[in-house]
């Protein structure tokens, strides 16, 4: 059985995947599990009306499974993660909020107008608490093998250096080694 998801489209080009981070965890999710599927790509400005009536919300990332269309990247993932248990991803309690407050610090960073209100400090002590894990346990956040955790971070440290990039000129600094590892193998899967 194959499944369909429903993803963010890119802002004008309808053809090609979008900057959504909440589609792209579902999509590596599936594709890190190996999970055949058919993707719809939706014009978040434009949504088609079987889109709509399948999905009233209209957000994006939504799963069909059993003839029925689940929204929200966590219950998809989860949901992906107990009907496909092989190969598993689900992260150790002890690891399962390694990460977590990157993307809040980086939008909260990314929205600041004040150099002096401690939000790029506070982006930078959650890169660096991130770091000292990966020295600790690396190359992945739970060791040898790739698991949610990762599959959540990948999109969204991608956005974190291009968004950056672009509208601060602002890196991740040179000096957190294991992170620039981290984001290189979370890139390009070796």
């Amino acid at each position: 059985m194959s499944l369909e998801i429903c993803v963010k489209a890119a802002a004008g080009d309808p053809e090609i995947l979008g900057d959504c981070p909440f589609s792209q965890r579902a999509l590596l999710t599936l594709e890190e599990k190996k999970i055949p599927y058919q993707m719809h790509l939706i014009n978040v400005g434009d949504k088609p009306q079987w889109f709509l009536e399948a999905n009233p919300e209209g957000k994006v990332p939504v799963l069909k499974y059993n003839d029925k269309w689940v929204p929200d990247s966590d219950v998809i993932t989860q949901l992906l993660e107990e009907t496909y248990p092989d190969p598993p991803l689900c992260t150790p309690s002890e690891h399962a909020s390694v990460g977590s407050k990157i993307f809040g610090s980086f939008v909260k960073f990314l929205k600041s107008k004040d150099p002096s209100d401690g939000s790029e400090q506070a982006l930078l002590d959650e890169l660096k608490a991130l770091d000292e894990h990966l020295k600790a346990h690396g190359p992945y956040v739970n060791g040898e093998n790739i698991s949610a955790v990762d599959v959540s971070l990948a999109p969204k440290l991608y956005h974190l250096e291009v968004a950056l990039g672009h509208f601060k000129s602002w890196t991740v600094p040179e000096s957190l080694t294991y992170v620039h590892d981290y984001m290189k193998v979370l890139e390009t899967g070796d």
